[in-house]
């Protein structure tokens, strides 16, 4: 059985999105894993209504941002996708791990 290890990264900003994904697949393809993507969702639009109080009324401008979403999936190679697991990113980025095990075809349930 083979692992695919998928990694969603999230960020208000780009560019340190972008370095920190080539970054990482690099580091990946370098070691001799496997690596599909960076894979781009498009910039989702955020708006935030700001009030003055605690309660709705009185408003502020909204507040509007955009968050770019980028994707990478490691195939099989679970210790570097464990290493990925550990490692240090910067703090505007949010990240999301998924490991899913893969049976091959023909695999029969017991």
């Amino acid at each position: 059985m083979t692992f695919v290890t998928k990694l969603h990264f999230q960020s208000g900003n780009r560019y340190e999105l972008e370095s920190a994904v080539s970054d990482l697949k690099s580091m990946i393809e370098r070691k001799g894993a496997e690596c599909k993507g960076p894979h781009a969702d498009p910039p989702e639009r955020i708006t935030v209504p700001q009030y003055r109080q605690l309660q709705p009324g009185d408003e502020f401008s909204s507040w509007d941002y955009t968050v770019y979403s980028r994707q990478l999936e490691i195939h099989g190679n679970d210790h570097i996708a464990r290493e990925v697991g550990h490692m240090e990113f910067p703090e505007s980025l949010h990240i999301e791990i998924e490991v899913e095990q893969k049976k091959p075809l023909g695999h029969r349930r017991d």
